[in-house]
């Protein structure tokens, strides 16, 4: 009989509870609808105000987006582009970067200090790939591509960190940034032409704890992937470990014509 009221109790306790949290995401879905009248969020990319249940980015522009779905396939565009410089496990971004949306999003991620929205990212880029494919089976650590301390102070965070972040969150392996380092302040690719680009990363990471990563694979993030002259550049350094693989994801990458 004790047993029965102890356990009732518990139940009464864990209903109340349950019920507590209800009202809780209720209240604060309120407030946030109300605040969404008097201060209106907007999209990210597009700009137009969002509704109750989205963040970030509206669901047009998410519908919008060209996803590359390359978790699906095999040998593909994006693999290809590494044949030859470093043995590649797995490759995929994403979306791909010409769509307009997909550059602005990028843009805010990148130079507006939107850690919430990298964040935000991360994990949504993780759950759809998940949700669709087995590109993330046997990943061991992930690992940012880093920036150098110099452009971090400039920028006030590193987006490719953020975005890691978000994809541990989602799929419970554990981020690393201190394996390798940014060892040389180069200047911005952005401006670069393709061999300039790869001139410009030339012996530019240094692997500083070869130790951690032995026999294990790496998931290598970066925001964006243009020419890969810095994912190789980085790949390679990692590949210095022994018996290291190596798979590379990105939030988007640029169709190269």
């Amino acid at each position: 009989m004790i047993i029965e009221k102890q356990t009732l109790h518990y139940i009464l306790l864990l209903t109340m509870f349950d019920f507590i949290i209800y009202v809780v995401g209720e209240i604060e879905a309120s407030f946030r609808a109300f605040l969404d009248i008097i201060i209106p969020r907007g999209c990210c990319s597009c700009g137009r105000a969002l509704v109750r249940k989205e963040l970030f980015i509206c669901c047009h522009c998410l519908a919008e987006f060209p996803q590359t779905r390359f978790d699906c396939k095999e040998q593909t565009e994006l693999e290809k582009r590494f044949w030859g410089r470093f043995p590649i496990e797995r490759a995929t971004a994403l979306y791909y970067f010409h769509h307009e949306g997909v550059r602005h999003l990028i843009h805010r991620i990148k130079y507006f200090n939107n850690r919430k929205l990298a964040l935000y990212m991360g994990v949504f880029m993780a759950n759809q790939i998940k949700d669709r494919s087995t590109f993330f089976e046997g990943i061991d650590i992930i690992i940012p591509v880093p920036l150098h301390p110099k452009r971090i102070h400039r920028r006030g965070y590193n987006q490719s960190q953020i975005l890691a972040n978000g994809v541990s969150k989602s799929i419970g392996v554990y981020v690393d940034n201190r394996i390798i380092k940014r060892a040389i302040y180069n200047p911005t690719q952005t401006l670069l032409n393709r061999d300039e680009r790869w001139d410009n990363v030339q012996d530019i990471f240094q692997l500083t704890d070869p130790d951690t990563i032995a026999n294990k694979h790496i998931l290598l993030i970066d925001d964006v992937l243009t020419t890969g002259s810095t994912i190789v550049a980085c790949a390679q350094e990692l590949m210095k470990a022994p018996n290291v693989k190596v798979s590379i994801l990105t939030l988007a990458m640029a169709r190269i014509h």
